[in-house]
């Protein structure tokens, strides 16, 4: 079972970390006037954040980032509410360090558990949502910091490694910005609709709340603009070395055609002037290398070398 409860003086809250079946029954057995399909979705990934109202209690389904070492990817954790009149129902995975830190100091510490739970459920589900919020900042600021080393690494990294480094937090960013973009509808409409279960003043905390994650998503969008900007002129750089690859090779074959154009017509056979000559292979070999230094030199000058 992973039903774990806490009973504040006003709130209680019901914690269930990966829920099975069982768990949602006792859940439906506690509070039957849950609708069949939010216990449903209690048991399912959904892809989009959604809000569904009922006249005894609000559904909410939000989904924050959590950085995933192993792929160097940051993947959106859902966590589902459900706040009735005093109480609270979070159903999550149990990746998200935020609210289990917050479990766990509530159930070791009394003066944490006044403060979480002393108030309405209202409130309790504020103070998780702005903690969960809060939570998204320092991931954030590592992608600011790898951004910062593409830009510090951008003309020494090899071309290979800068590619994949881009790539990389290319795809941390867009998975960033999918999570968080989809949080902001959420949060407007907590800030801006009047619901009962909600009866007190918290408007201006879900607004200040919707502050914080209106930055969140103005930053990623920033940060957006600069890998798309280190993307561009990684690019202009891997072309130029390219080009200048190509130039040289190009300037190579231009200098060997004459020298293998003589070679050529002296080496037919048939009759030609000084193949006999004692001194021809010598002479030849002097008119190849001025021929090369001629058009070194010419190279050099028109800047193509």
């Amino acid at each position: 079972m992973t039903f774990q409860q806490l009973s504040g003086e006003r709130t209680l809250w019901i914690n269930m970390v990966r829920p099975g079946a069982a768990d949602v029954d006792v859940l439906k057995k506690t509070y039957p006037y849950i609708h069949p399909l939010n216990l449903e979705d209690m048991l399912s990934v959904i892809e989009r954040p959604k809000i569904d109202d009922d006249p005894d209690y609000i559904f909410v389904v939000m989904q924050f980032p959590v950085w995933d070492a192993r792929i160097r990817l940051s993947r959106a954790a859902e966590v589902d509410f459900l706040v009735g009149r005093g109480f609270i129902i979070t159903v999550h995975d149990g990746v998200l360090k935020p609210l289990d830190q917050m479990f766990n100091d509530c159930r070791s510490k009394l003066d944490e558990k006044s403060k979480l739970l002393g108030g309405s459920a209202g409130h309790a589900f504020y103070t998780m949502i702005d903690r969960l919020v809060d939570y998204m900042f320092p991931i954030l600021r590592k992608v600011e910091g790898n951004l910062r080393k593409v830009e510090e690494g951008i003309f020494a990294q090899e071309d290979f490694q800068l590619i994949r480094d881009i790539a990389l937090v290319r795809r941390d960013i867009i998975a960033l910005r999918r999570i968080i973009r989809h949080q902001v509808p959420i949060l407007d409409n907590l800030t801006h609709k009047d619901r009962r279960i909600l009866h007190e003043d918290l408007d201006e905390y879900f607004g200040d709340t919707l502050d914080h994650i209106s930055l969140a998503r103005d930053m990623i969008d920033e940060h957006m603009e600069v890998i798309n900007g280190l993307a561009d002129t990684a690019d202009m750089l891997l072309n130029h070395r390219l080009n200048s690859i190509i130039r040289v090779l190009t300037t190579f074959s231009v200098i060997l055609l004459p020298l293998t154009l003589i070679s050529s017509i002296y080496g037919m056979n048939i009759l030609l002037p000084f193949q006999d000559h004692p001194s021809a292979f010598g002479a030849l070999t002097v008119i190849m290398i001025a021929l090369v230094i001629a058009m070194v030199v010419y190279f050099r000058r028109r800047r193509w070398l």
